[in-house]
């Protein structure tokens, strides 16, 4: 399959690197001649220095695919840092006739509605700044997770936790922690023990100190499921105060998804640039917005950093970020989480007492899992911490599961069952739940064994197969 990439930063060559290693044909377009010089020497793949959105450029490619008998491109991703040139590149890919087209769109009109995707002919359009003020707010709320994932439209999460000394949990296998906690509804996907060996859990997996468990489970019992991780956090249950270090793109989305799912929270936006300043004030009503530096101690403390929820540093700078958020944890915020782009720093948490979060992963993740598993729109999020994939599938009328219980199916070892939407019922599934046509299976899995999971649970029989009209239920919320 040949896939052609617009852009050759951070996501533009995690991308490409990923895909070539997989055996993808990738070709690459950077206008930038340093940037363009790197991706050749450090990739696989047939790197063309040139503006990804002008004709000739992109002709060139097209003649040089079909010289090389590879056929067409088959999908095409636009990820530079200008919408403009974005755009212009889907729309001269979609006049070529490629039927896939991905794109990135910082400018949050493009992803309000889906007609600008219609017209250019693109199959997604990806905001990352949006996605990751999601995340981010899902890290204040529930402060004592490390990692976080939005399941069903917010329903559900994937959240992970670490296991501290005082846990309930802690010398017990998960069989006897679902009998002494019936009321909390959530599957344990996978487990990191400290000594470094990790696996996909059974009932007999046993919990230890430190371990980091991922977790599924409903939204309505997340802070219970918190508690028993860290029963310090009890009575902790809404936002209070939350500062804000950069006004860009990403800093005011952060504080509109705040401000929107958070109530009455205390917001301090600190923007250094006045302009954007008085602009932030306008769209952010009654948040607080603050022309200074977001380092300032004496401001931080008058304005209460010491009792406030959480610090998120989103500047275009990583270094200030890190250092930034490293300095308001001393101060006393409870979260403090800055905004990283590099890898370079992406191993920091280990050293420094804070949460890193990464745009371009977010982003390169959002369109992997769209060329990997092509026709899933539903699908979810790649993390990349332990190699692992959650995947949205629907069971089809035609497939060869239907009727059968989940205890009945050889589901391949090392894919879960995480969770189960049934029409508007969420639930979470048992070994006595019978698959229907319809149903949307969260499923868990590695990325090596995701793909063999995918082609499992397509498996197709004729519509005339007897079973194909068994009903089932399960356990519904």
């Amino acid at each position: 399959m040949n896939v052609l990439i617009i852009g050759a930063g951070e996501v533009g060559r995690n991308i490409a690197a990923t895909l070539s290693s997989e055996n993808y044909n990738v070709y690459l377009v950077e206008q930038d001649e340093d940037a363009a010089k790197r991706a050749d020497e450090e990739l696989d793949a047939r790197v063309i220095t040139g503006n990804g959105a002008r004709p000739q450029v992109l002709n060139q490619v097209f003649s040089e695919v079909a010289d090389n008998d590879d056929g067409v491109i088959d999908i095409m991703i636009a990820c530079t840092n200008k919408d403009e040139v974005n755009m212009l590149a889907c729309w001269i890919a979609n006049s070529a006739g490629i039927k896939h087209i991905i794109s990135r769109a910082r400018n949050l009109e493009f992803t309000d509605s889906p007609d600008w995707a219609k017209k250019f002919g693109i199959e997604l359009m990806i905001s990352p700044e949006r996605s990751l003020a999601r995340e981010i707010l899902s890290l204040l709320t529930v402060s004592s997770a490390i990692h976080t994932a939005e399941l069903l439209n917010g329903l559900a999460a994937l959240y992970a936790f670490k296991v501290e000394a005082n846990s309930p949990f802690v010398g017990k296998n998960l069989m006897t922690i679902r009998q002494e906690n019936p009321n909390l509804l959530a599957v344990f996907v996978y487990i990191q023990h400290e000594n470094g060996e990790a696996l996909v859990p059974n009932g007999l997996s046993k919990i230890s100190e430190n371990d980091i468990c991922y977790v599924v489970t409903f939204k309505e019992t997340t802070f219970l499921l918190e508690e028993k991780f860290n029963p310090e956090i009890k009575n902790i249950r809404s936002l209070k105060k939350i500062f804000i270090v950069g006004g860009g793109k990403l800093g005011s989305q952060i504080a509109a998804a705040i401000k929107r799912d958070s109530g009455r929270v205390q917001l301090r936006l600190i923007e250094k640039d006045p302009l954007k300043c008085l602009k932030l004030s306008q769209e952010l009503g009654e948040a607080l917005v603050l022309n200074a530096d977001g380092a300032d101690k004496n401001l931080l403390f008058e304005e209460g950093i010491d009792q406030a929820d959480g610090y998120v540093c989103a500047t275009d700078s990583d270094e200030l970020n890190l250092i930034y958020s490293g300095l308001a944890k001393t101060m006393g915020v409870k979260k403090s989480i800055a905004v990283v782009r590099q890898k370079l720093y992406q191993d920091l948490t280990q050293y420094l007492p804070i949460t890193i979060v990464d745009p371009n992963e977010a982003l390169a993740s959002s369109i992997l899992r769209v060329v990997h598993y092509s026709g899933h729109s539903r699908a979810l999020s790649i993390i990349k911490t332990i190699n692992a994939e959650m995947l949205e599938l629907e069971i089809p009328k035609d497939s060869a599961l239907l009727g059968h219980t989940i205890a009945d199916l050889k589901i391949p070892k090392g894919v879960l069952i995480a969770l189960m939407q049934r029409n508007d019922k969420v639930m979470l599934p048992t070994g006595f739940t019978v698959l229907m046509a319809g149903d949307y299976l969260i499923l868990f899995a590695s990325s090596e064994l995701m793909p063999q999971a995918v082609e499992f649970f397509n498996s197709k029989v004729p519509a005339s197969n007897p079973d194909s009209n068994t009903q089932g239920s399960s356990d519904e919320i």
